[in-house]
């Protein structure tokens, strides 16, 4: 009888490393694509309700299933509309990116008393005219911007949450003029994207507290003769070097991280929530009342959460240039009211 090959791949992937906290649950941008179309914002954010079920026509050419009806899982975000605070300007010099000044709006909502960070005296003309005479040295534009849980029924919360979001497309001239006609004003989703179309979702997952190398790695369950212990590491490596390496599962932290999704699809943005909301309300959420925004699939993080979209850093080749058909949306309740 041959030799048998060994196969024994490591459990969990390193990919993730460090795995500790996110330093606050709105998540953090660090990468914005270019784009053709614009002068548009580059991202928008919303709380996740919940997930439900839609049947759809598949509208990939090369799929199998194309032109019939598939039945696919949705995430459901409540996404009221977005108001602009400030916006930024940034110039360049060899050590990256520099903020020049930034304008606040003269009048600002009166839940934004709770944040700290509000200017007492805005002086928006002056900070304004200053952009206008840089323009030249400027190299971006980016507002400040403010989610509104006020207006998401389910969050049980009135400080909104701000953000930067940068603004692609066109001159910069064109951008200028772009960000002074939204400052001190709202943005709702589908004038940031269409229905069809990719985005990005950066959020911070689900937290699972402190947990062992079975759950937290993956590590096999040893046998009930093992020494000391079934739930954990068999060696924590050798006699040297000399100290536990880095890539020996440990426990610690599980969940409550940072992550980025690629590619989720919008397949519909809506005005009216109980177009979406099943009998009963989302677990944990309740209903939608007003816009809503409908991806393909799941995104990570529970009921609540800030979920940050953004335009996609690496789109697919094959994009369908139409909306998807959406057939059926299921309304069953999740715990059968």
């Amino acid at each position: 009888m041959g030799h048998r090959k060994k196969h024994a791949p490591k459990r969990g992937s390193l990919a993730y490393l460090p795995r500790g906290r996110a330093a606050r649950p709105i998540g953090r941008i660090r990468f914005w694509p270019e784009v053709e179309e614009g002068p548009v914002l580059l991202g928008f954010a919303g709380y996740k309700a919940g997930m439900t079920l839609a049947v759809m026509v598949e509208d990939k050419p090369r799929s199998p299933n194309f032109g019939k009806e598939v039945a696919y899982p949705v995430t459901i975000i409540d996404a009221p509309p977005m108001f602009i605070c400030a916006v930024r300007a940034y110039t360049r010099d060899e050590n990256g990116l520099k903020t020049l000044t930034e304008a606040w709006a003269k009048s600002l909502p009166k839940d934004f008393e709770r944040l700290k960070c509000i200017p007492k005296d805005p002086k928006t003309d002056e900070a304004l005219k200053k952009m206008e005479d840089s323009l030249g040295e400027i190299c971006e534009f980016r507002v400040i911007a403010a989610a509104q849980p006020r207006l998401a029924s389910g969050v049980p919360k009135k400080k909104p949450d701000i953000m930067e979001i940068k603004v692609g497309g066109g001159t910069i001239e064109e951008q200028f003029e772009y960000v002074k006609n939204i400052l001190g004003k709202t943005v709702r989703a589908d004038e940031v994207f269409k229905e069809g179309q990719f985005v990005d979702v950066i959020a911070v997952s689900k937290g699972k507290g402190w947990q062992g190398v079975v759950k937290r790695w993956g590590v096999k369950i040893l046998s009930h003769k093992s020494n000391k212990t079934k739930r954990g590491v068999a060696s924590l490596g050798p006699w040297h070097p000399a100290r536990v390496v880095y890539t020996v599962p440990r426990p610690g932290q599980m969940g409550y991280h940072q992550r980025t999704e690629f590619n989720k699809r919008i397949l519909k943005i809506g005005e009216d929530g109980s177009e979406v909301t099943p009998k009963g309300g989302f677990l944990r959420y309740g209903e939608v009342k007003g816009m809503y925004i409908m991806l393909k699939g799941s995104v990570p993080g529970p009921a609540k959460r800030l979920i940050r979209l953004r335009y996609p850093a690496r789109p697919p080749k094959e994009v369908s240039e139409s909306p998807p058909e959406i057939t059926y949306i299921s309304l069953e309740s999740p715990q059968g009211v």
